[in-house]
């Protein structure tokens, strides 16, 4: 009898439906699908919630509009892949180096305008800045920078035209590696748009900190060394000290008596500039001695930027410098042309010009009476021609003293003074992003990684130079010697 149960329940099983045998397999599929969905979804939230250094999900600052950028990674879903796989799998082994065997015995005493640092900072030097006066100076700011044990951390607000961010960025990464260890802890805030914002007048019993590219006797804004000092490849101008090289190669092509005997100007007028809207009147040569050319780049790009190569623009006697929009980076290429470089003068700086003398270095030219001011420079020089090329040449040494060296040891020194005025221990906040040479080289198109990798630093082997002392007296007396010499060309005209 249990045989024959045994049987009949054999025989039962075996009358009952059996599973498809693809069912497994398209559960599994299924299953398979759903999670990569999930990671898909997932991956694209958190990319479109990432601010990048490159400018990923970012509006243009509100108090400087400008075109939003573009990227071309193809798919939102290659676009956010690239987000998480830049930011968050670069980093990971961001090894901190021993600190540089440095020459004790190759120490310099820095340029004299470092000594503007001390004059920089001097706001804060009683009150001290507070973390609460750093996070106030947030509402002018693009984005804030805390390096905290050598490792760089950026908390991204707005976009920066171009690759402003970006260059930037990395000339802090590079000051980090060539003084490994020396480098202070900091919390500061930057803008990275060309006018300055923190007023004297209305900012007077409560100054912010906030850094920038220039500043002006009517501002707080600290100045500190433009992107471009590492490339700029929007209009393919290369890295700093490759640049002045080529520009001081080309000055050579031509003697002084057989440059132009003309000023010359090549730029974009259409930036708001009342002076360089008045320079267009000067474009005759006859009459005033002057040649303006419009800058299109747009036509640059597409001939390959044959026309704006800087080393082949030094074939006049004398080079105009007229502010932008604010300040203008070309300042720096015009005086290493070894022209005379006529600078109408400025209302901004940024953190070399200072060092500049009137007569010494270049030819200032009034602001008002534009064009017969340029001739009357250009007039002198022509009738000087000894002295005018002494002049230009000034400028091009002047030029020749800064190089990157320099510029970050100016760097150096800056962020080291602001450093001793924080009261407060640096500490990234939990919105920050880590960025590292590796994360920002996976960022940067195929033209700007070409720029960053040209201007990659070294570990630096000898100290920073020496810092000058703080003296008041000194830089009174040298803006003394400058608005004297400025009143004696005024008056010539």
């Amino acid at each position: 009898m249990a045989m024959g149960l045994r049987s009949k329940l054999n025989h039962g099983n075996s009358s009952l439906p059996r599973s498809p045998p693809y069912l497994f397999s398209s559960v599994c599929l299924l299953a398979f699908l759903s999670l990569a969905a999930l990671l898909v979804l997932k991956v694209d939230d958190v990319a479109y919630q990432t601010k990048t250094v490159a400018g990923h999900n970012l509006k243009p600052t509100p108090w400087h509009l400008f075109e939003p950028k573009v990227f071309d990674e193809g798919t939102s879903y290659s676009r956010a892949t690239k987000i998480v796989q830049c930011q968050y799998f670069q980093c990971r082994s961001n090894a901190i180096p021993n600190d540089p065997q440095l020459d004790p015995s190759k120490l310099a005493s820095c340029p004299a305008f470092f000594r503007y640092i001390h004059r920089d900072l001097a706001p804060w030097s009683k009150s001290r800045i507070s973390l609460q006066r750093v996070m106030e100076a947030k509402e002018y700011a693009a984005f804030r920078v805390v390096i905290v044990g050598g490792r760089l951390f950026v908390d991204f607000y707005y976009a920066c035209v171009q690759s402003r961010m970006m260059f930037t960025v990395w000339g802090l990464l590079q000051l980090l590696k060539r003084y490994p260890g020396l480098v202070p802890d900091v919390d500061l805030m930057f803008d990275c748009m060309d006018k300055p914002a923190i007023n004297r007048t209305e900012h007077r019993s409560r100054p912010l900190p906030l850094f920038r590219y220039c500043t002006t006797n009517e501002h707080f804004d600290i100045p500190f060394p433009d992107w471009s000092f590492w490339g700029w490849p929007e209009v393919n101008v290369g890295p700093w000290d490759a640049e002045f090289r080529d520009i001081k190669r080309g000055s050579r092509s031509r003697s002084w008596p057989k440059k132009w005997p003309y000023a010359y100007w090549k730029g974009n007028p259409d930036v708001g500039s009342p002076i360089r809207s008045a320079l267009l009147e000067c474009n005759n040569t006859k009459q005033w001695r002057t040649q303006i050319l419009r800058q299109d780049w747009g036509e640059e790009a597409r001939a390959g930027y044959k026309k704006s190569k800087l080393s082949s623009q030094c074939d006049h006697r004398y080079k105009i410098y007229a502010e932008g929009y604010a300040w203008s980076v070309s300042l720096k290429y015009i005086l290493s042309c070894g022209s005379l470089t006529l600078l109408i003068a400025p209302q901004y700086e940024d953190f070399f010009t200072r060092g500049l003398l009137p007569k010494k270095n270049y030819w200032p030219v009034p602001r008002t009476d534009l064009c017969p001011n340029i001739k009357q420079a250009v007039d002198w020089g022509n009738s000087h021609p000894a002295e005018a090329a002494a002049m230009g040449k000034a400028g091009q040494d002047y030029m020749d003293t800064l190089n990157m060296d320099r510029v970050y040891d100016y760097m150096f020194h800056l962020l080291m003074e602001y450093s001793k005025l924080q009261d407060f221990k640096p500490i990234p906040p939990s919105s920050a992003q880590e960025v590292c040479i590796e994360s920002l080289l996976c960022f940067a198109e195929p033209k700007q990684k070409q720029f960053l990798e040209q201007s990659a630093t070294s570990l630096a082997s000898m100290p920073p130079c020496v810092l000058p002392n703080a003296d008041g007296r000194i830089l009174k007396r040298w803006k003394m010697l400058k608005e004297r010499i400025m009143k004696d060309v005024a008056q010539q005209t």
